[in-house]
Order: C-alpha cells, then sequence, then structure tokens
C-alpha cells in the first residue's frame, strides 16, 4: 500500500472516528448499533450531544494545532504547540478535558504547567494526549522508532504530567510507524512493549494482551491504558475500517476518544480508500481560536501529504 494511503488513513480515519463517537460520548454500551443496526442504512454522522453532524471535536481539533505548528515550525517546537493549544482553549471550545484545560489556563509555562497539575492532583493519565496524536505519529514515523517515541512523550508532557500518558502516546505512535512498513502492528506489540518504560509496561501489557476485553478494564476508558487498549481490541477484533469504528463505539463511555484512535490505527492498517463517503462527506473541523477557521477532508489530506505521507 502507498505511504500516503496510510498517512491519510491515520488522519482522516481518526477525525472520522472523532466525529462519529461525539455523539455517543457518555452513553450506554450498543448505542451505535442500536440506532444504526445495518451500516450504511442510516445518517450515521447523526449530530447530537451538542455536536453538528460531521462535526469533529477536540480530539481532532488539537491533531491539527499539532500538524500545523510541526510544518509551520519545520519540526517540532514545543513552546509553539503550547501557544496554539492556549490560543484554542482560551475560545471556550465546545469540548476540553478538565485537566488539559487547567494545565493550558493555570497561567504556568509551557515547561511547568502540565508538571505542576501533576503535582497537585497526583491524577493525570487522561487520554487527552492520545486522542490529539494523530499527525505527530505520522510526521514522526520515518524518523525511526526512537525518534517517534521520544517524541510522543515529549507532545503528551505538554498538556499531561503523568508518565502513563507519555507511554500511551508513545505506542500508539510506534504502532503507526510499523504499520507504515508493512509490518502487522499486533504482531509488534512485544517488541514495542520492550520500549514502554518499565514502571507502565505491566499496565499496557495487561490492556494490549490478545485475550484481553475491554469488559475487564478496572478503570473507565477515559485513562489513557484502557481507551488504549480498547482501540486496539476494536482493531484487533473486527475485519475492516467500519467494522472497527462501530465496535469502539459501542463500548460506550469516552466513544469520541476512542473511536478517534481506533480511527487512527484502522485507517493506518487498511487505509484511506476503506474509509467509507458517506463518513468523510460532511466530515469538518472547526478550529476555535482560530479566525473562525474550519477544515474539511482535503484539508485533512494536504496535512497528510506535508507530514510525510
Amino acid at each position: 500500500m502507498e505511504r500516503f494511503q496510510r498517512a491519510a488513513g491515520v488522519i482522516v480515519g481518526s477525525a472520522v472516528g472523532d466525529a462519529l463517537g461525539g455523539p455517543f460520548e457518555f452513553g450506554p454500551q450498543g448505542a451505535f448499533t442500536a440506532r444504526f443496526p445495518v451500516p450504511g442504512a442510516g445518517d450515521e454522522m447523526c449530530g447530537g450531544g451538542g455536536w453538528d453532524p460531521g462535526e469533529a471535536t477536540d480530539d481532532t481539533q488539537m491533531a491539527i494545532l499539532v500538524a500545523e505548528s510541526l510544518l509551520e515550525r519545520g519540526g517540532l517546537d514545543l513552546p509553539d504547540v503550547f501557544a496554539r493549544f492556549q490560543r484554542w482553549a482560551a475560545a471556550e471550545p465546545k469540548d476540553i478535558g478538565l485537566q488539559t484545560e487547567d494545565v493550558l489556563t493555570n497561567g504556568m509555562p509551557w515547561d511547568l504547567a502540565a508538571a505542576i497539575h501533576f503535582q497537585v492532583n497526583q491524577r493525570a493519565a487522561g487520554n487527552g494526549s492520545l486522542m490529539r496524536a494523530s499527525t505527530s505519529a505520522v510526521h514522526f514515523a520515518a524518523a525511526g522508532q526512537e525518534a517517534t517515541m521520544d517524541a510522543a512523550r515529549r507532545i503528551a508532557a505538554l498538556t499531561h504530567g503523568d508518565r502513563a500518558a507519555w507511554e500511551g502516546t508513545a505506542i500508539f505512535h510506534e504502532l503507526i510507524r510499523v504499520t507504515f512498513e508493512d509490518t502487522d502492528p499486533l504482531a509488534a506489540l512485544p517488541d514495542i512493549l520492550d520500549r514502554v518504560h518499565p514502571d507502565h509496561r505491566g499496565r499496557y501489557a495487561t490492556v494490549l494482551a490478545p485475550d484481553w476485553h475491554p469488559d475487564r478494564a478496572t478503570e473507565f476508558n477515559g485513562a489513557v491504558w484502557p481507551c488504549l487498549g480498547s482501540a486496539v481490541w476494536a482493531l484487533r477484533t473486527t475485519n475492516g475500517f467500519e467494522e472497527a469504528i462501530r465496535a469502539a463505539i459501542d463500548l460506550g463511555g469516552d466513544t469520541d476518544t476512542v473511536a478517534a484512535v481506533t480511527g487512527g490505527l484502522a485507517g493506518a492498517y487498511y487505509g484511506l480508500d476503506a474509509i467509507p463517503a458517506r463518513w468523510t462527506e460532511p466530515l469538518h473541523v472547526p478550529l476555535p481560536g482560530f479566525d473562525g477557521r474550519v477544515l474539511h477532508v482535503a484539508d485533512l489530506l494536504r496535512l497528510a501529504r506535508g507530514l510525510g505521507g
């Protein structure tokens, strides 16, 4: 498969999963299939819960901010990424995680804000750094294993002081990288886990094991490790992009992010052409704080090309 097919699949797939999952956030298990029992037979980009049909949430908005910083700054400029996040947060986006909001609005400098938040709260392992990792995963895939996992950790640390969030984001980056090399990402998991910090390797080994099921999660899937585990489970137990997204949303809970992460993984695996047009056509990504800009699929494809697709 051409590299661009996979790169665009990651970015568009993540955005599609996000927009499909947003209206079902915090709902019960099976809600998506209950409403749309036959794939393609209804208007699945239905909107609701404050979202317009096809509207992507904060997950994709932040991923785009990372992408545009990488392209405009010619590489990873952490203060610039943080400043873009702050500008976005100040515009009061519809949906922003409590932890992320606090870090971006607490007045601390970019290299201290997340760490101080973690020191005070002792909890910062939400999935908010994982949810936005699609674009950075595409960009750093060509740099190799060590570089892509290091970049993931550094970007995650801008808003999440708990190393658990860094490691989950690094695993996602590496899963994307190996898929770009036409390697089975599921077969690569043992090697990837060897590169995870020892303090966090065990919990990720548990949720990424072949016999793990999201019903066995000990935390809500808004936490980073069950979120990633659920996305990998959806990829492992289904046979196509569409089926993986439906399975992810049907888990309930933090449906936009679980589906966004699933969409990134499945998009890399199956490629852009596997994403149904009925899902991409209404897709749009508003960017609060950035002059009323709204991105569509053509814009996401340009980002994918620029980031290394």
